[in-house]
């Protein structure tokens, strides 16, 4: 679901604010988009109510990205029990002009798959920026 909807009060807006300033600290010359998703019924079928995504778009096509446009989807637990939310994981997308260039994924291995794979530099900024990602949502807020 968009960044922008799942910002229902301060301390998710900020943790989004944190994960957008954790990128761009690494990729400064990515725009965010906390709305990569139309608001259409076919998009609306397709959204993860469970997740909080957020677009980056690069200037030009980025080499050492192999491509445009990244996706960044946090997936999140929201436990019935204790009613807290939690990441379970974050999913990496990457899109060019073709479709999707690699994929990313903490849920399972921490593998760049795809055609197009990122730079190793990259890679590895990437899997940081997950890492951090996954302790921002994590901390307990107390």
């Amino acid at each position: 679901m968009n960044a922008s909807e799942q910002a229902t009060n301060l301390e998710l807006a900020s943790k989004i604010a944190t994960v957008v300033n954790l990128f761009k600290f690494e990729f400064p010359d990515a725009k965010s988009d906390l709305k990569p998703w139309k608001n259409d019924p076919e998009t609306r079928e397709l959204v993860d109510p469970d997740s909080i995504d957020i677009g980056f778009h690069f200037p030009g096509i980025s080499k050492s990205w192999r491509s445009r446009s990244v996706l960044i989807q946090i997936r999140i637990y929201q436990d019935p029990v204790s009613n807290s939310r939690r990441a379970i994981g974050v999913e990496v997308a990457a899109f060019d002009h073709r479709g999707e260039a690699w994929r990313l994924s903490t849920i399972d291995n921490w593998s760049i798959v795809g055609t197009s794979v990122p730079s190793l530099q990259v890679g590895d900024k990437l899997k940081l920026i997950c890492r951090q990602i996954l302790e921002v949502f994590n901390k307990s807020s107390e």
